[in-house]
């Protein structure tokens, strides 16, 4: 890995190209996904894009991040739309008293980050999270497909513009119709169209272009009918953008008149709360995918979200967080330092003063297709199968959590949440009220130093999201690079949020290079096989074995080799295999391990799940892999089937910059693999005639090398006993064709 980017002045110098370079896609994208959130949230058009702007020329002076982009997001439409409603006294002022609102939160912001209160977002129970996303997904979906469809829905109610949609199918404008479809094609299938022109620009800025084509076509410049099938439909400049002149004549200032109001308070409390917990979640996020390993100072970041959040609101923006998409462009493109952000901030400017005039010929329904994919996506099927795959309460706890946010609003909605996190907690622990809060905040949890300079981390008593805070405080008195031992063997119940901080400092503190171990947990059952789930101490339980258990455990004694069911949280050696770099693994278990002795190599064989997407809409996948250490140094390539399981690989391609690797004398073998890798003449030396021929005549895996091992897997699946079987002779056999091979 290439040296860590320098800070301030110096990294602007030095790497000034590659972060402006990153800024021009990522500014692109910004452009009408900006637009379209204002537009969603009930908001002037202008709003997203003052709050985007802002976000880079502000917030890049003061924040915690190294290469996030900031800016309004998805998130905030629902609070925005709730203040709006929850505010409108008819005056046409309660825009204005959301901006009151927004600059009111900002400020309150400011502060819990001056006082280090970043870490507060970790007690919100991450179930009730997904769920609030959930259910502003689906207030995105309800609101905008209406006017991707040119039907309207006076409703207030969400569920009833759902039922509107269907019911009105019969009667949407053709003419907006056909453009929202076209715009949804191209979201589906720009990733898979091979055309490299259409890859120039990002997805969302070919619908905005291919939208205007439609304009002309169907003169949405003239109120006027146009027929289709003997009925006539109304287009016109309504259904078009409209936006002021001049960047002066936007801006709008806040109104304070309702800060007496528990409207205006209960506006500014959700849009606190939702704000800093997606920022600090992202932020979190952004850490895993940043290639040079950066933390975040989540308290620095939260101040200056909160300051940047005061100056949009003040002259009519939007609230501001750290976004997902955009921040994974950036990185994606090369960017390296927090500059990036300044750049799409003046990059936008320029665009929104250019463009102006063709944006005024952009159709509100091509923002609106914008906005029903990616509310689809934060309320998709997908999203409810992960949260039942993290366990059955949790699934409840989400399903909750929405329902009650679509019937009520989100502060209501976060707070109704976390009351029945909390009372499924009682009932699960078997706890009167007194009895489990005692537990929760009156437990002899303890740090205890060894005098080897180790230490036991021991945890009593209830361990769920309210106890965070006191786990925290103790795991800060432990020095990097020391060794822990995390014991849960006394907790009656350790919930999913509290195993979610567990593992993440584990990370860290291995990271600092040293070892945690999380132990205790034999008696407790759960729900799921999820390695976070909620966890239940049983005294009279013992951990069962599945049938496939049974069967490793058997032929582990048979073969003698080494096997356990229990989750190995080592997983770092993994990280160094690109597949897994960009991937988070959540848990590593059903680990068989053996030697082959003749050849001095070891192996490893387990099942993994692990993460593919993006912070809240990541989804989960499992698979059995085998890694082989070797005792010499290869090549670093990686080899798979062609076409095999190209949604997963495409990153993996894209992220290492690796190119197909073609052997004209063994054409049979370069039309079954994709063979990549940076040093070419080092990987044609190493595959030498006998070991192409062995890939040749043996099952065709997806294989890797980092240059000191290989980790092989087959499918997206967890192996069988017989293909578990089928691995090792495979390792066994391409182990001893690497052992000849002269080092």
């Amino acid at each position: 890995m290439e040296a860590t980017p320098k800070n301030g002045i110096q990294g602007l110098v030095e790497n000034w190209k590659s972060d402006l370079i990153a800024a021009v896609s990522v500014a692109l994208i910004a452009l009408p996904l900006s637009l379209g959130i204002a537009l969603a949230a009930g908001a002037p058009a202008m709003a997203g894009i003052f709050s985007a702007i802002v976000g880079g020329l502000v917030t890049t002076f003061y924040r915690g991040g190294h290469i996030s982009v900031n800016g309004p997001a998805k998130g905030v439409i629902g609070v925005i739309l709730m203040g709006i409603a929850l505010m409108d006294d008819g005056s046409g002022q309660a825009f204005n008293y959301v901006l009151a609102a927004i600059v009111v939160s900002g400020a309150i912001q400011m502060v819990l980050g001056l006082l280090k209160l970043g870490r507060l977002a970790d007690i919100f129970h991450t179930s009730v999270i997904h769920g609030i996303l959930a259910a502003i997904g689906i207030i995105i979906f309800a609101k905008q497909i209406h006017v991707a469809m040119g039907t309207q829905s006076d409703s207030p109610s969400i569920v009833q513009n759902l039922i509107d949609a269907v019911k009105f199918l019969p009667d949407a404008n053709p003419f907006v119709l056909i453009i929202s479809l076209t715009g949804l094609l191209l979201l589906l299938f720009h990733s898979k169209i091979s055309y490299r022109f259409f890859h120039l620009l990002p997805a969302p800025i070919w619908v905005i272009a291919l939208s205007i084509p439609f304009v002309y076509a169907f003169n949405f410049f003239d109120e006027r009918t146009l027929s289709f099938l003997g009925k006539a439909y109304e287009v016109g400049p309504q259904l078009l953008l409209d936006m002021p002149d001049t960047i002066r004549d936007s801006i709008m200032h806040p109104n304070f008149a309702k800060i007496n109001t528990l409207a205006f308070w209960t506006t500014v409390f959700s849009i606190l709360i939702i704000t800093s917990i997606e920022s600090l979640a992202i932020a979190k996020a952004v850490d895993k995918i940043d290639p040079y390993r950066r933390k975040t100072d989540l308290n620095k970041d939260l101040t200056g979200i909160g300051l940047s959040t005061m100056v949009a609101g003040l002259i009519g923006g939007m609230p501001i967080i750290a976004v997902i998409i955009r921040s994974t462009v950036n990185i994606h493109n090369g960017a390296k330092t927090k500059w990036s952000n300044l750049y799409q901030g003046l990059l936008l400017l320029l665009f929104i003063v250019v463009l102006s005039p063709v944006m005024r010929q952009v159709p509100l329904c091509a923002f609106a297709i914008l906005l029903v994919y990616t509310g689809f996506k934060l309320a998709s099927p997908s999203v409810f199968k992960q949260a039942y795959n993290h366990g059955t309460e949790q699934l409840v706890f989400f399903i909750g959590t929405m329902v009650l946010t679509l019937y009520t609003n989100l502060l209501v909605g976060l707070l109704g949440g976390l009351l029945l996190v909390l009372l499924t907690h009682m009932l699960l622990a078997r706890l009167s009220i007194p009895e489990f809060f005692k537990m929760v905040y009156s437990s002899r949890t303890k740090l205890l130093k060894r005098p080897d300079g180790t230490f036991d981390l021991k945890i009593r008593g209830i361990a769920n999201f309210l106890g965070i805070l006191k786990v925290e405080k103790l795991a800060m008195q432990i020095p990097a690079g020391a060794d822990v031992n995390i014991d849960l063997s006394e907790t009656r119940m350790v919930g999913m949020t509290y195993m979610d901080f567990l593992a993440e400092y584990l990370k860290t503190q291995r990271a600092t290079g040293g070892e945690v171990f999380i132990t205790g947990l034999d008696s407790h059952v759960s729900s799921s096989t999820y390695n976070r789930a909620l966890k239940i101490s049983l005294v009279s339980s013992v951990a069962k074995l599945s049938p496939r258990q049974k069967r490793l455990r058997n032929l582990a004694t048979e073969k003698n080799y080494q096997y356990t069911s229990q989750v190995d949280w080592n997983t770092i050696y993994l990280k160094k295999f690109h597949f897994f770099e960009i991937r988070p693994i959540e848990r590593k278990y059903n680990c068989l391990r053996g030697t082959f002795k003749d050849l001095d190599i070891s192996w490893e064989i387990a099942d993994v799940t692990f993460n593919e997407g993006q912070a809240f809409t990541a989804e989960t996948f499992n698979t059995t892999l085998m890694v082989l250490k070797l005792n010499k140094k290869i090549p670093v390539f990686t080899m798979e089937k062609e076409g095999m399981l190209e949604k997963l690989f495409d990153r993996v391609i894209a992220f290492t910059g690796y190119k197909d690797i073609d052997f004209k004398m063994y054409p049979d073998f370069s039309k079954k693999f994709l063979l990549m890798g940076n040093n070419e003449s080092e990987i044609r030396s190493f595959f030498t005639e006998e070991i192409i021929r062995f890939f040749e005549n043996h099952q065709i895996y997806h294989l890797e090398s980092n240059g000191e091992a290989l980790v092989i897997f087959d499918k997206i699946k967890l192996a069988r006993t017989d293909e578990t079987i089928a691995f090792i002779d495979y390792g066994r056999e391409l182990a001893s064709l690497i052992g000849t091979k002269s080092g």
